[in-house]
C-alpha cells in the first residue's frame, strides 16, 4: 500500500513536469499564455502527510520546473509559498470538515474543489508574475497577466483533474 502511494506520487511529479516543461512552456499563445499545470501535483498530494516532507517536494518541483525553464527560481519561490499556505487554503475554502483525520478532497463538492484549486493558482501565479515583473510601475500588465493565465491554468487543469481522476461507481 505504501509503495503504490510512493510509486504514484513520483510518477505524478514526473509526467507533470514533463508535460510542464515539453509542453505547455512552449504554447506561448498571444505571445504569454503559457498555463502551469505542474500546480495539480500540489492539489493532488495527500492532505494528511508529513509537512516538512510537502514543502521539501514543492521546493524540488519548482526547483526542478526551474531548472529546465531557466527561470532563476521563480516557480520555486511560488511553488513553496502555495505549499505553505496550503494548509490555510484548505481550511478557508473546505471549512472544519479539513481538520478531521478522515478528510479527502475526492468527497468535497465540485464547487469546493474548484474553488480551493484556482485558489492555489491564483497565488502561485500572484507570487509568479509580481517575481518575474518585479516592478509596480507595470501593475496592469502584472494584473493582466495573472488573469489571464489564471483563466487559462485552470481551465487546463480541471480537465486534466477530471480526465484522470477515479470515478467510483
Amino acid at each position: 500500500m505504501a509503495s503504490n502511494y510512493y510509486f504514484i506520487n513520483i510518477v505524478r511529479f514526473i509526467l507533470l513536469v514533463l508535460a510542464q516543461v515539453l509542453i505547455c512552456n512552449r504554447i506561448g499563445y498571444l505571445g504569454y499564455i503559457n498555463p502551469m499545470i505542474y500546480i495539480l501535483f500540489l492539489y493532488w498530494y495527500p492532505v494528511k502527510q508529513n509537512r516538512a516532507v510537502f514543502l521539501i517536494i514543492a521546493f524540488l518541483l519548482g526547483f526542478t520546473v526551474d531548472v529546465f525553464s531557466d527561470s532563476l527560481a521563480i516557480h520555486t519561490a511560488a511553488t513553496v509559498t502555495i505549499a505553505y499556505l496550503r494548509p490555510t487554503i484548505m481550511r478557508f475554502c473546505f471549512g472544519v470538515n479539513f481538520d478531521f483525520q478522515s478528510f479527502k478532497i475526492s468527497g468535497v463538492p465540485a464547487i469546493q474543489k474548484l474553488t480551493y484549486l484556482t485558489l492555489l493558482i491564483v497565488i502561485h501565479h500572484t507570487i509568479f508574475f509580481t517575481l518575474e515583473v518585479f516592478n509596480f510601475d507595470n501593475i496592469l500588465l502584472i494584473l493582466k497577466k495573472i488573469i489571464i493565465v489564471s483563466i487559462a491554468s485552470t481551465l487546463i487543469c480541471v480537465l486534466l483533474s477530471s480526465l484522470f481522476s477515479v470515478k467510483k461507481e
